[in-house]
């Protein structure tokens, strides 16, 4: 049974104590939170045996095997490095950072404390990714030429102001999938050679509220991203290949439980459904993965999950829009 701490009492913390209840091999053994009236409703909600306000209790505690960080963007690498120092493996939130300097020094605590370390792009976890990444390896389906996607939510209004806008929030939803097609069909090079451009604009925090990007890749494919946390709820991404099309038609980024599906329009023939079927959601996924890292001694989980390297890639690509998109 894998023993969980969760630092954090904010909604996506809901989502991964729903997972962990639903596996059979992880149990919660203690959360953390600095609001005490949430710290106690989550932790009479989810049978909780133990709380604290204060994270050095939690990573000090031996019943605690794994540590789920669940903080606003801006707070990852500080609980991330102190997780390190206490040798605990971690699970922690995207995105990974809000800057190149903070991602930089959390992966330092990384490596220097050789502990498994994970971030929580759940999605990618998801037997959907697996199936792309075949779909993608499959020689009749072409050579990439260019990617389009968009995420557009409206929940500027819930999210920490200090977290770094729809940037850190959406946009590494379709970055990092970009990233995972890119690296499948180009190389595991390919994604860093690039030029981009970016146009945006600024909510009421002053953080970036819409942003879009231009992306051409030194091998020549093309990408167009857009990213909103101002309006809306609307999701799309489309890959374009010398034989045909690859759209999404349920939400790569959130897949729920029951079917997930891709639709594959080859240029000369007809389209054909890819239907991937799951009782559980991307979150419950997640959490199998991290069992199943653990269990084999892994120190980073095998992709299409991220690796420390991906996340740092997938970082410095959004910290790049961000300025490009800044006046």
């Amino acid at each position: 049974m894998l023993r969980w701490g969760i630092i954090g009492t904010g909604f996506i913390s809901h989502a991964m104590l729903g997972a962990i209840r639903a596996s059979e091999r992880s149990s919660v053994a203690m959360i953390c939170g600095r609001n005490e009236t949430a710290l106690d409703a989550l932790a009479a909600q989810y049978d909780i045996p133990a709380s604290t306000t204060d994270q050095a209790t939690l990573l000090a505690n031996a019943d605690v095997d794994v540590v789920y960080i669940a903080l606003p963007n801006h707070l990852h690498r500080a609980a991330t490095e102190a997780a390190m120092a206490a040798g605990k493996p971690v699970l922690c939130e995207k995105s990974l950072t809000t800057t190149m300097d903070d991602a930089t020094a959390l992966a330092a605590s990384v490596r220097k404390a050789e502990t498994f370390f994970v971030e929580g792009l759940m999605y990618l976890a998801h037997p959907l990714m697996e199936q792309l990444v075949t779909v993608l390896r499959d020689p009749s389906v072409g050579e990439l030429r260019s990617v389009s996607g968009f995420y557009a939510a409206d929940i500027w209004q819930v999210v920490n102001p200090a977290g770094g806008g729809t940037l850190y929030n959406l946009g590494c939803y379709p970055a990092s999938l970009l990233h995972l097609v890119v690296q499948t069909m180009c190389g595991q090079e390919a994604f860093a050679a690039r030029q981009l451009t970016g146009f945006g604009n600024l909510g009421k925090d002053a953080a970036l509220q819409d942003a879009s990007v231009s992306v051409r890749f030194d091998n020549g494919v093309l990408a167009n991203l857009h990213s909103t946390d101002g309006h809306g709820l609307a999701h799309e991404f489309v890959i374009v290949t010398t034989k045909g099309t690859l759209r999404f038609a349920t939400n790569p980024w959130l897949p729920e439980p029951g079917e997930s599906r891709m639709i594959w329009q080859p240029y000369d023939g007809p389209a054909r459904d890819i239907v991937v079927r799951s009782e559980q959601d991307a979150f419950y996924h997640q959490t199998r993965m991290v069992e199943r890292a653990l269990r084999s001694g892994a120190k980073a989980a095998d992709r299409p999950s991220p690796r420390l390297s991906d996340s740092l890639e997938i970082m410095q690509f959004l910290t790049e829009w961000e300025a490009a998109c800044r006046p």
